[in-house]
């Protein structure tokens, strides 16, 4: 798939007019000035009244909608290359991260977070320093942008496994057990200020001592997700208590509810709407029933992100696809949008996009553009602590941003990607 990089124009400075913008809710009928120089929207009052800068270029979009750029926070890999997947070279897995966030970001994901399954220590000592967060660099022409990595595993529930393979599985009595398997650089911020690689673990909170272990991890600023678990709804509460802060991908590969212990999902019934988790719901017609969405958007949506949890078949033909799967290659056999290790009825993650997630949302629940939207902008950015820096239109924050066509179908309207721009500067779309 060719990238269409443009460079900024002008002065770098550019308006959009004509558009209608996504603010909290509402599409707002409005102006926007974002700055490539910066990387930033800026506030067009103070640069042309203060500053006397006009926009190098003025685009008028016809109506169309400028929404924050898209975040998925469980991105498994796509269009050929898996995370998970031991480098031949350091510099050749490097290549192919980047020729990734090249594609990735013309389907309006400008950051992800690179998630590495249940593997050896080994390969996640090799591939983590590749996926920490790079933001830093503000480089447009690189394409989406990595907000750190997502290890998915090891400290799993051996019952409740998905296509996770139980021999490399581990427990943590201490946290040198995650230093070991993980390597202790990569769940650490350097001296120079640097994020540590790793800023999200899922895990069972119920294995071991791992509930113990969370307030660690929230010192170091890394995230604690419950997920491929057998807890119950005290041991769940335990965890959130401890710092658990997210639920991954609900429903699918844990306990399931039940009338007199609802289990994980009950959390998402605290009183206090503080102390309720985010959780990740894949949207894919596959992972989870319409109306179990439904339910999952009523109970919190202030907490609801979707995610794709996509393999690294996206974008490729159907048929099956060898996976490194641990201490094993397996296969994984797509047809059509859904995949399954081979052999096997067991889902092995999705191939879907995160704006057909995001149109499925609305086609199943009757979410707005905006509330739709909100799941893959605010939400994700306001788990990952990134409010006021992703995931909004407001001055000074990143500018990145996806320019929509509206659709009117049978069932609704659906959104369009025309164009994608990252830290001010068109990176797809717009006739190149």
């Amino acid at each position: 798939m060719p990238s269409a990089i443009v460079d900024p124009p002008h002065n770098g400075i550019t308006k959009f007019t004509n558009c209608r913008l996504v603010r909290g809710d509402a599409l707002v009928p409005g102006d926007l000035w974002v700055s490539a120089a910066t990387g930033k929207i800026i506030h067009s009052q103070a640069e042309f009244y203060d500053q006397l800068l006009v926009p190098g270029e003025v685009i008028d979009l016809g109506g169309r909608i400028v929404s924050p750029g898209l975040i998925d926070v469980q991105l498994n890999g796509a269009y050929g290359f898996n995370f998970s997947t031991m480098p031949e070279t350091a510099a050749g897995y490097a290549k192919e991260v980047k020729t990734l966030n090249r594609q990735l970001v013309q389907t309006g994901v400008t950051s992800y977070m690179p998630t590495v399954t249940s593997q050896t220590a080994e390969l996640y000592k090799a591939v983590l320093p590749h996926l920490g967060p790079n933001g830093h660099l503000r480089t447009a022409q690189d394409g989406s942008e990595s907000l750190g990595a997502h290890v998915e595993g090891p400290f799993l529930s051996p019952t409740k496994n998905g296509i996770h393979n139980t021999d490399v599985f581990r427990q943590a009595n201490e946290f040198a057990d995650l230093e070991e398997c993980y390597g202790a650089a990569n769940l650490t911020a350097s001296e120079a200020g640097k994020p540590a690689a790793v800023r999200k673990i899922t895990a069972a909170p119920e294995i071991a001592s791992m509930t113990q272990l969370i307030p660690e991890l929230r010192s170091r600023d890394i995230i604690f997700s419950v997920g491929h678990s057998e807890a119950t709804y005290e041991e769940a509460s335990r965890a959130v208590e401890a710092g658990a802060t997210m639920i991954t991908h609900l429903f699918n590969a844990m306990r399931p509810l039940h009338h007199r212990n609802p289990g994980v999902f009950g959390v998402l019934g605290n009183p206090d709407v503080r102390k309720r988790p985010f959780f990740g719901i894949i949207a894919d017609g596959i992972h989870l029933h319409p109306t179990t969405i439904k339910i999952a958007l009523n109970a919190h949506p202030d907490g609801f992100i979707l995610v794709t949890d996509a393999m690294h078949l996206v974008g490729l033909p159907d048929g099956a696809y060898r996976w490194a799967n641990g201490n094993d290659v397996s296969s994984i056999v797509k047809k059509g949008s859904k995949l399954v290790l081979e052999g096997s009825d067991t889902i092995a993650g999705s191939s879907i996009t995160l704006i057909e997630c995001v149109n499925n949302l609305m086609e199943w629940t009757g979410a707005s553009i905006p509330q739709a939207l909100r799941t893959v902008t605010a939400t994700p950015a306001a788990m990952l602590s990134l409010d006021g820096v992703k995931g909004t239109l407001e001055d000074g924050a990143d500018a990145d941003l996806v320019i929509f066509s509206e659709e009117s179908g049978s069932v609704g309207s659906k959104l369009r990607v025309d164009e994608v721009w990252k830290f001010g500067a068109r990176v797809w779309g717009g006739g190149q």
